[in-house]
């Protein structure tokens, strides 16, 4: 417990040497934890271990945790020989910086980014050292006793404001808790490279959701309430999601099964709903599908499951690209044939294993011949624009070289009305030929 300040008794302690000594050991530990946080920062490149820890969470952390563990050892120590002072001062002040910087991430990692943060973040470290310089000064104990007098009743039970505070800071420290370390086995998991990528997300959003359910029960058995009553509440939530909530239900038990199927994974190229894209982001409750030009569409699972979905990298990532052309009937097809297939393997995006390029002839067509040139490549996320543009450019200035013609398409359009018309005018009524006959 830290004991309100009393001035009289600093100045008693710094009169003596043994005094001075201990203000001296609670700088040196603030300036160890100061050493071995900047030590950790530098030390961290961008793919180590260290790095990744900090860019989250732990690095948060460094500074208050290791000068709160070098004070409490200190403070182990120096009272062996004298009762200490500014050692039980200095360990709440690394505890208030440790809780101010958890509370900090914690909204970044809850809410992300927003206008609002700094503001919230300043009235937590306002209100965090506030209320540590009102112990201090032994102002906070008379306000306790002032929320302890203020009292009510809540059913059969008689609770008062302090209780109330109390409770709520366990529980907001417990889910915070819970957060982090969740936030943190969330991160390692996907970053990680050995496994299935669908069982790291599954494993991930599963030891979330467990985290957060031990926490919501530790704090409520911190604050003295049963948990056999949240049988009752767990029977309502059952009621409620029979009736209203069945869609979000049905969307989460279709993202843990198509997460344990595999029959969709992150990077996959499918078409779902008419849409078509590579699949970024898999949830519990939607699919993210970004297409090539860049709009990400959100799909619920459930869509998933009861529609057909076109997984068109589910067994292969290659993917097949068509180019069609057409020649006239006095070139040479053969030549045409050997050339589109050179330039298809000009091209560094075409296989050549296991499936090289061919040019086919699909129909002879009424203006000439109509050729096609089929390729795979093993990058269709990519998309085949430039593929099939690059291609047609040289297979333009190829058959130009060459001698190849394209041609373009004939027709011939007779106007039945109008030769009528002409053939109508041309011969003479039927009198007047008569007429001449006479």
């Amino acid at each position: 417990m830290v004991a309100p300040l009393q001035l009289d008794r600093v100045q008693q302690v710094l009169s003596t040497p043994a005094g001075w000594i201990e203000l001296a050991l609670v700088l040196v530990c603030f300036g160890v934890a100061w050493s071995v946080d900047r030590r950790v920062r530098l030390r961290g490149d961008p793919g180590s271990h260290i790095s990744r820890l900090g860019a989250g969470s732990v690095n948060r952390l460094v500074f208050p945790l290791t000068a709160l563990v070098l004070l409490i050892l200190a403070r182990a120590i120096f009272q062996h020989w004298q009762v200490p002072l500014f050692l039980p001062i200095a360990i709440p002040l690394a505890l208030a910086l440790a809780l101010i910087r958890l509370l900090v991430y914690s909204l970044h990692n809850i809410f992300g980014s927003g206008r609002w943060l700094p503001t919230s973040e300043r009235a937590i470290s306002f209100a965090i050292f506030g209320a540590l310089l009102l112990y201090y000064a032994g102002v906070l104990q008379l306000i306790g006793d002032a929320l302890d007098d203020v009292r009510f009743q809540i059913g059969k039970s008689q609770v008062n404001l302090l209780d109330l505070g109390r409770d709520a800071l366990v529980l907001v420290v417990a889910l915070t808790a819970s957060l982090w370390i969740s936030g943190f086995i969330e991160q390692r998991l996907l970053r990680g490279s050995t496994g299935d990528t669908n069982a790291r997300v599954v494993l991930a959003k599963f030891m979330r959701a467990v985290l957060l359910l031990i926490g919501v029960l530790v704090a409520l058995s911190m604050v003295g309430i049963d948990i056999t009553v949240l049988s009752v509440f767990g029977g309502a939530v059952g009621v409620g999601i029979g009736l209203g909530l069945q869609k979000l239900a049905s969307n989460y038990i279709a993202g843990f099964t198509i997460l344990l199927d595999r029959s969709v994974r992150i990077g996959d190229m499918v078409t779902v709903d008419n849409r078509f894209g590579v699949v970024t982001k898999a949830t519990a409750r939607y699919v993210v599908v970004r297409s090539l030009d860049g709009i990400e569409a959100i799909v619920p699972n459930e869509t998933l499951v009861t529609t057909t979905v076109l997984n068109h990298s589910y067994t292969s990532r290659e993917g097949r690209v068509a180019v069609a052309v057409q020649i006239s009937y006095d070139s040479d097809l053969d030549q045409a044939l050997r050339l589109m297939v050179e330039l298809a393997l000009e091209q560094p995006r075409v296989l050549r294993v296991p499936s090289p390029p061919a040019a086919v002839v699909t129909r002879l067509g009424e203006s000439g011949i109509e050729l096609e040139l089929g390729m795979w490549i093993g990058d269709p996320e990519k998309g085949a624009g430039d593929l099939r543009s690059a291609l047609n450019r040289g297979i333009w200035r190829a058959f130009r070289t060459h001698g190849i013609r394209i041609p373009s398409p004939q027709r011939e359009v007779r106007l039945v009305g109008a030769a009528d018309e002409r053939s109508d005018a041309a011969s003479p009524p039927p009198g007047q030929k008569g007429e001449s006959n006479r």
